[in-house]
């Protein structure tokens, strides 16, 4: 008699477990696209374009650059956000669009736009935004900068001896790299890699007096912008000067070089965005890593999106790149000189204190610090004494979260750690503390997200070092993303064993936790641990059908658990009882979830929602939407935390974990919210969500046109209260963290 296969048996297993989570995630998609189609008629229209919002979240952080009151380093580098965020929202979101339309799959969005129409609008509006953010910098940024003995000066404006400084800096570190690619019937036009800065080039040859075109790449892994200052002797003035001049003009100063016995005609800068989305058939799980290598390799070959050009180019060269680079007129941005303003983080970094944001002290929560002792805190034993919630940055990650996975990789009774990764940094802590575990013996998890858009290549990298040293790599779930923030870790102690838990709204980087305002839970919660426990044999095994306690979990029970807890508010409301909608997420689309919020609000309950990015309820229309206010706090950290609080009858219930309101986290990714159950817990979050919502805090105010205004000053043009260093000040003494 034949034996069974069992590793084929375990693989079926798997793949039918994998299989009907995404069944049941294809199931609410389509019960969702039908909800849409409804939505969609010409008489409802409720809702914003989600693209359209996003827009409007980018020119909420040109706002911040422009503001008079904000340090100027920090102002200048709000610019390069804004820059950087514009680039992703082509490669990504309008690449996709596009590739909708000529596919013939695009569909009318929930806000009522067709296709081509929202991709017209958002080109309309990307163009005025660009050129708002090239005038900010022209007229606003660069003479302030000035004015602090910061310029950014072009090559004809240095003196002999700094341009003699350069040309020795050119030949040395900047020639070598070069390479200068003629147009010809013998050189094709090349290629041109997405998000590059280059050189186009007219030549002419003094002998046959014909013109040529060239095209010069500008190295990326050079400075952007050069410090001509760098080496020079202090000049006695209060501040030290620093001038940068753009790597471009340099090069461009050179070309004679390049080029030698031509003559150059005309030179301008230009940049080409193109789609960079990864697309991966995950059919098979096991071929998934080398799949997604592959697709990072195409990813530099996607279609063009958006054509930079510097403004004065002449017509025969616009045209001549218009033309290899198959754009329309409509994707030709024209733009004062220099382009691509992420080199002002260079300005930024600067270390100039009176014109940064003041240095904070990140704390550890009393919980978690001896405060009569030079001894480490046992982690254990404190979340042993009550829950740890962490609000970062204000709560330090490296005493906290790092330090409780450290002491779990250290500690002899720990037997075992399971820990989810979608980012994180490449020298992390974090998975320095998993490898050291799984070479003292302990069974080690790791299930790491490689397809986190635009870390691919890094994930990559550090899963293949995890295996290297024994810790079990698993991918999560065919289908699905693996977005959740947990730690669970495992404890043999004197009357059994115990487990604790990380739950979070934040990936495990340090480096981010720095800049990014995110919440935790650390807890040894009994039902928390068997939740975990489940979560994780889902993500590692067979259990399509779990049920948990104090989790909601996406794809299967999250949307369906908050549309309850609203439904709850409703039943609330009229029984007399308290009832309240209050939700912080960085951003809302899912029109099942505004729906209900809607309902909520026709039945006279309070909904607040503050959101950092994209929303598209339409709030105070009458009839619809009338008691629901929508607010936006963007500053000096990322607002990032997901929050849900429900009055509950006068019994508040409250969830914090990693899912924002929008279609892939409910229906494409495993996402987890946890239920708090502490009422100090809840009680601080309530006041967060109430400072959040308070006319004397600044934020923008959402309209029902989806009109954002900021308001941050008082009717005697006083400032509103910074709800960042509202809470960096208020915070109770603690045992200082890191500094940041």
């Amino acid at each position: 008699m034949t034996p069974p296969d069992l590793t084929a048996t375990a693989e079926q297993n798997r793949s039918a477990s994998a299989n009907a989570l995404v069944a049941a995630a294809q199931d609410t998609q389509d019960r969702l696209a039908s909800l849409i189609r409804e939505a969609d008629q010409p008489q409802v229209r409720r809702f914003l374009d989600r693209e359209l919002s996003w827009l409007a979240f980018n020119e909420r952080v040109l706002e911040l650059a422009q503001d008079p009151d904000l340090p100027l380093l920090e102002r200048a580098r709000f610019l390069a956000i804004f820059a950087s965020n514009l680039d992703e929202f082509f490669m990504v979101r309008v690449a996709g669009l596009k590739r909708r339309i000529a596919t013939g799959l695009a569909v009318r969005a929930a806000s009522g736009l067709e296709p081509r129409d929202l991709l017209g609008r958002i080109r309309t509006r990307a163009h005025e935004l660009q050129a708002m953010h090239a005038k900010v910098f022209a007229a606003e940024i660069a003479p302030a900068l000035a004015e602090a003995n910061i310029t950014i000066v072009r090559w004809e404006q240095l003196a002999e001896p700094e341009q003699a400084r350069l040309h020795t800096f050119f030949r040395e570190q900047v020639f070598p790299v070069l390479t200068p690619l003629a147009v010809d019937p013998a050189h094709p036009f090349p290629y041109i890699s997405g998000l590059s800065l280059n050189l186009a080039v007219v030549l002419r040859n003094p002998v046959s007096e014909k013109e040529m075109f060239a095209r010069v790449k500008v190295p990326q892994l050079l400075p952007r912008l050069v410090n001509v200052d760098a080496d020079s002797e202090p000049n006695g003035e209060e501040f030290p000067r620093a001038r940068f001049v753009p790597l471009e003009d340099i090069i461009a100063s050179h070309l004679d070089q390049l080029f030698p016995g031509m003559e150059v005609l005309e030179h301008h800068t230009f940049r080409v965005t193109r789609q960079e989305d990864l697309e991966v058939e995950e059919d098979d799980v096991e071929n998934l890593l080398k799949a997604l290598e592959k697709e990072l390799l195409r990813r530099k070959f996607g279609p063009p999106v958006r054509l930079e050009v510097a403004e004065d180019i002449g017509p025969h060269m616009r045209d001549l790149l218009v033309r290899e680079m198959g754009v329309s007129e409509s994707e030709v941005f024209p733009l004062p000189e220099p382009l691509d303003l992420r080199g002002l983080n260079l300005v930024a970094d600067l270390d100039r204190p009176e014109l940064r944001y003041p240095k904070y002290v990140a704390a550890t929560p009393r919980q978690l610090s001896e405060v009569e002792s030079s001894k480490p805190t046992n982690i254990f034993d404190a979340i042993k004494r009550r829950d740890v919630l962490l609000h970062h940055p204000y709560d330090s990650f490296s005493t906290t979260v790092q330090a409780f996975l450290e002491q779990a990789a250290d500690d002899p009774g720990v037997l075992a750690i399971k820990q989810t990764l979608y980012r994180t940094s490449g020298d992390s802590p974090i998975v320095d503390a998993l490898i050291d575990a799984a070479q003292a013996g302990k069974q080690v998890l790791a299930v790491v997200e490689i397809k986190a858009r635009f870390d691919e290549e890094a994930n990559i990298s550090w899963a293949r070092k995890l295996e290297r040293a024994g810790v079990h790599v698993v991918y999560g779930i065919v289908g699905l993303k693996t977005h959740a923030k947990l730690s669970l870790v495992v404890r043999q102690e004197s009357d059994g064993l115990h487990r604790y838990c990380h739950v979070g709204t934040g990936n495990y980087n340090p480096k981010t936790a720095r800049l990014y305002e995110d919440l935790g839970m650390l807890t040894c919660d009994p039902q928390v641990g068997e939740d975990l426990s489940r979560l994780f044999n889902q993500l590692s095994g067979y259990a399509p059908k779990t049920a948990y306690r104090r989790l909601l979990v996406a794809p299967r029970s999250l949307r369906t658990g908050l549309v309850d807890r609203i439904e709850r508010e409703i039943a609330n409301h009229e029984a007399g009882r308290p009832a309240g909608v209050k939700v912080k997420v960085n951003s809302i689309v899912d029109e099942v979830i505004i729906d209900a919020l809607y309902r909520a609000s026709q039945a006279g309950v309070d909904v607040d929602v503050v959101v950092r990015g994209i929303c598209a309820i339409r709030p105070g229309v009458p009839g619809l939407s009338e008691n629901i206010r929508v607010r936006s706090i963007l500053g000096r950290f990322l607002e990032h935390s997901r929050v849900f609080w429900f009055a509950g009858g006068g019994e508040p219930v409250v969830y914090i974990g990693s899912a924002d309101m929008m279609h892939r986290n409910l229906d494409r990714r495993v996402e987890a919210m946890l239920r708090l159950r502490d009422p100090r817990d809840i009680a601080e979050l309530d006041e967060l969500l109430i400072l959040s919502m308070d006319p004397g805090t600044a934020s923008w105010h959402l309209d029902a046109e989806g009109v954002w205004t900021r308001h941050h000053h008082d009717a005697e043009g006083k400032p509103l209260r910074d709800l960042q260093s509202y809470i960096i000040a208020s915070r109770p003494p603690k045992r200082s963290g890191r500094r940041r």
